[in-house]
C-alpha cells in the first residue's frame, strides 16, 4: 500500500509540476555594438511585460530604462567617461541577464588615415609552381588518403566501423569484366555494397494472469488462475545484403537491391499447462525456431524532378514500411508495391503504397513469405514540412484494408480467423477506410505530436456482434470509430518532460450493426512509454475466451485472437489512457525513460457480453515503467537496452481477473551489428 501511495505522489508530482520558463532579453539582435562618436544609443528586445525595468551596465556603470510596448528597450549613452576601446555590456531583467559587446572608436586628431593618399605599386608574393611529379593518381574520391588527424588513422581492421571497408559501402566496388553486365559498369565509380548483420538477444520475465484449467499443474488448487510467471529468451541474428548504384552523398540513390534473411530461436517456460499449446501433454516449455526472408526488394529513381534533387522513385518486394510518425495504424515488413518521393526542396514528402501480406510465423513474427493472407493494404500519405509554422511537419494519409474471409489456425493449434468468440463458425470479411492526420515537431518551445483518425467501412460477419436478429439487411456491421492521441514535451538542456493522452473509441452497444471500437490494421505504436510499458509490451489473454484484451506491442483492446494472424475487431471496449512522463540524457552514452500511465477502458459492454458478466469497472489500473537504452561505444554498434515495469491494477481488472496483485516486468536486450 505504501509502494503504491508512493508512486502517485510521483505521478501527481509529474502531472502538476510546473515548468519555468526564463525571460528572453537581447541586445543589438545578439551583434556587437559598433559606436564611432559619444552619445549613442544602445537598444534590444525582451518578452517582459511593458515597464519592466532593464539595468545595463558597462564596465562598473549601471544604468536603467524600461521595456516599451512590443517588448522593445532603449538606453543612450552621452555622460559615461569612455575612450576608445571594447567593452562588455550586461542587460539584466530580473535573474536573467545577456551580455555582449561594445566597440567604441573615437576621433582624435592623432588618427592614421586608413589608406595613404599616394599611389603604391603592390607587391605580391611569388606563385607557387604545380609539381607534376609529386601528384598521386586517384581511381576516385572515396580512396584519397585521409590527413593523419582522422579517426580512421588507427584503424583496428576490418570489423573496425569506422575504417573504410568496400564491405560496409564506403568504397565503391568494380565488375568483373568476365560478367554480362560489366560494359554498364565499365569506368563507373557508383556501384556500392553493403554487407551488414545484427544480433538481437532478448531475456524476458513477466507476471501475468494465467488460467490454471482442469489440468493444471498443481492439482490441488481450487482457484480459476494459477502461477503467473513466465519466462522468455529470444534471439534473432540477420544477415543483410544490398547492393546499390548512386552517390547518396549528393542525390537520391538511382537504383538498389536488398535482400535480408532472419534466423530466430524461442524459448517459452511457463507454469501452467496448455498456455505454450492447447495439447497439456506438451507441458509447460515451448522451443520454437524459424528462418525467414524477411526483405526482397528492387528500387528504382523514376526521374528527378528539379535541380534540388526532388525525386520520385519505386519499390517493389517485401519491404519495410510505417504509415505515420508513431506507428498508430499500419508498420510492417511485407510484399508490396511502393512509390516514393519528394517536391520543393524536400518540402514535400509522399508515398503511394499498395501491400499483399504474407502470413506470420506464429512465435517469431516473422514472414512466411510464400504463404498469401488474403488481406491488402493500400496507403496513400503526404508530408507537408513547416505546416502553418516553422519547424512543424503535418501529415494526411489515407489507408483502405481488404481482409478477405479465411479460416486459419496458427502453428500451436490455435484457432485465430475467425476469432474464437461468440459467431465464429462463418470466416467473414472486412472492408475498411482509415482517413487522418497526423503531426511531429515544435511551435516555439513545445514540442508537439498529435494523431487523429476516423475509419469506416463494414464487417460481414463479427463474431462479437453475431448476426442480425432482424434480419433486415443480413448479417453484416457498419464500421464506425475513431482515435486521438497528443503529446506535449518541452525540451530542458538534459531532460525533456512529456504529458499527453491516447483515446481509441469503445463499442457501447455490441449488437446495434454499428462497430464503434476503433481497432488499427498491424500497429507498433512508440507512445506512452512504447516498448517499455507494461500495458504496450505485453499481450494480456482474455481469460477463457480465445482473445486477448490488449495484444503485445499495442495500445489498443480490440479483443482479437492474434495481433499477427488474427483480423481487426471493430467491435471492442476502447481505452482512455493519460501518461505522463521524463527522458533524461544521463551521460551522452545513456538515456532512461521514465513513463506513468493511467489507463481507463472507454466501455466494458464488449467484454461484458464475452464473459457473460455484468457492471465491470471501466478503470484498469495504473502502469509505471523505466528504461535504460546505453551505447558504450557512442554509436550504434553495441546497443544495450534494458527495461522495468509495474502494473498495479484497479477494480476493472479485477473484476475481469480475480488478481489484485501488482504485476512486473523486466527484460533486457543487447543489440550487436555490424
Amino acid at each position: 500500500m505504501q509502494l503504491r501511495t508512493r508512486l502517485s505522489a510521483i505521478l501527481a508530482l509529474l502531472l502538476l509540476a510546473p515548468v519555468a520558463t526564463a525571460t528572453i532579453i537581447s541586445i543589438n539582435d545578439n551583434q556587437p555594438v559598433v559606436a564611432e562618436s559619444v552619445p549613442f544609443t544602445i537598444a534590444g528586445t525582451t518578452d517582459a511585460p511593458a515597464g519592466t525595468d532593464v539595468a545595463v551596465t558597462i564596465e562598473i556603470s549601471v544604468l536603467h530604462t524600461s521595456v516599451l510596448e512590443g517588448g522593445k528597450w532603449s538606453l543612450t549613452i552621452d555622460h559615461l567617461p569612455l575612450t576608445t576601446g571594447t567593452y562588455n555590456i550586461t542587460a539584466t531583467i530580473g535573474s536573467d541577464s545577456t551580455t555582449q559587446l561594445l566597440r567604441l572608436q573615437l576621433p582624435t586628431p592623432n588618427n592614421l588615415q586608413r589608406q595613404i593618399p599616394i599611389d603604391v605599386e603592390p607587391v605580391y608574393g611569388r606563385a607557387e609552381v604545380r609539381n607534376d611529379e609529386a601528384a598521386l593518381a586517384m581511381t576516385d574520391r572515396w580512396r584519397i588518403a585521409p590527413p593523419p588527424y582522422e579517426l580512421d588513422e588507427n584503424s583496428r581492421g576490418r570489423l573496425d566501423p569506422y575504417h573504410p571497408n568496400i564491405l560496409k559501402g564506403d568504397l565503391p566496388i568494380h565488375v568483373r569484366d568476365s560478367l554480362p553486365f560489366a560494359n554498364r559498369f565499365k569506368d563507373r565509380n557508383d556501384l556500392f555494397f553493403v554487407l551488414s548483420g545484427v544480433s538481437d538477444t532478448l531475456a524476458e520475465s513477466r507476471t501475468l494472469p494465467t488460467p490454471s484449467g482442469v489440468s493444471t499443474t498443481k492439482p490441488a488448487s481450487i482457484h480459476f488462475f494459477g502461477d503467473d510467471n513466465q519466462n522468455v529468451f529470444s534471439q534473432d541474428l540477420a544477415v543483410s545484403a544490398e547492393l546499390f548504384e548512386g552517390d547518396t552523398g549528393f542525390k537520391p540513390i538511382k537504383q538498389r537491391l536488398k535482400a535480408t534473411v532472419i534466423a530466430n530461436l524461442t524459448y517459452l517456460r511457463v507454469e501452467e499447462n496448455a498456455v505454450v499449446k492447447p495439447d497439456v501433454r506438451e507441458g509447460t516449455t515451448r522451443h520454437t525456431n524459424y528462418l525467414a526472408l524477411q526483405e526482397l526488394f528492387y528500387e528504382r529513381k523514376l526521374r528527378d524532378l528539379s535541380p534540388n534533387y526532388d525525386f520520385v522513385s519505386i519499390r517493389i518486394g517485401s519491404q519495410p514500411f510505417t504509415s505515420d510518425f508513431r506507428g498508430f495504424i499500419f508498420t510492417d515488413t511485407n510484399l508490396g508495391v511502393r512509390v516514393f518521393g519528394n517536391y520543393a526542396s524536400n518540402r514535400y514528402q509522399y508515398n503511394l503504397a499498395l501491400f499483399d501480406r504474407r502470413e506470420k510465423d506464429t512465435n517469431s513474427g516473422l514472414n512466411r513469405l510464400f504463404d498469401r493472407r488474403d488481406q491488402q493494404v493500400a496507403v496513400a500519405n503526404f508530408y507537408w514540412q513547416d505546416f502553418l509554422h516553422k519547424g512543424f511537419t503535418e501529415e494526411f494519409s489515407v489507408h483502405y484494408l481488404r481482409d478477405g474471409k479465411s479460416f486459419a489456425y496458427d502453428r500451436n493449434g490455435i484457432l485465430v480467423r475467425p476469432a474464437p468468440i461468440g459467431v465464429f463458425t462463418s470466416p467473414h470479411s472486412i472492408d475498411a477506410v482509415y482517413v487522418g492526420a497526423a503531426g511531429l515537431g515544435h511551435i516555439g518551445r513545445i514540442n508537439v505530436d498529435h494523431a487523429v483518425y476516423g475509419v469506416f467501412g463494414r464487417d460481414s460477419l463479427n463474431p462479437v456482434a453475431g448476426p442480425d436478429p432482424a434480419l433486415k439487411n443480413g448479417n453484416s456491421v457498419r464500421i464506425g470509430a475513431g482515435m486521438a492521441a497528443l503529446e506535449l514535451s518541452l525540451d530542458h538542456d538534459w531532460f525533456r518532460p512529456r504529458l499527453g493522452f491516447f483515446y481509441a473509441t469503445g463499442d457501447r452497444n455490441p449488437r446495434d450493426r454499428t462497430a464503434r471500437g476503433f481497432d488499427s490494421i498491424y500497429d507498433n505504436p512508440n507512445f506512452a512509454g512504447g516498448g517499455f510499458s507494461f500495458f504496450n509490451r505485453l499481450g494480456i489473454k482474455l481469460a477463457g475466451s480465445g482473445v486477448s484484451l490488449v495484444e503485445r506491442g499495442s495500445l489498443l483492446p480490440d479483443l482479437k485472437s492474434s495481433k499477427d494472424e488474427g483480423q481487426p475487431n471493430f467491435v471492442n471496449p476502447g481505452v482512455q489512457l493519460v501518461t505522463a512522463g521524463v527522458d533524461i540524457d544521463v551521460t551522452p552514452k545513456m538515456k532512461a525513460l521514465v513513463t506513468a500511465n493511467y489507463i481507463r477502458l472507454d466501455t466494458t459492454k464488449p467484454i461484458e457480453a464475452l464473459l457473460f458478466q455484468d457492471n465491470i469497472s471501466r478503470t484498469l489500473g495504473e502502469d509505471l515503467s523505466l528504461g535504460v537504452r546505453y551505447r558504450p561505444f557512442l554509436n550504434n554498434n553495441v546497443v544495450i537496452v534494458g527495461g522495468a515495469a509495474a502494473f498495479f491494477p484497479s477494480r476493472g481488472f479485477r473484476d475481469i481477473y480475480e488478481d489484485q496483485h501488482t504485476l512486473y516486468h523486466v527484460f533486457t536486450s543487447v543489440v550487436l551489428s555490424f
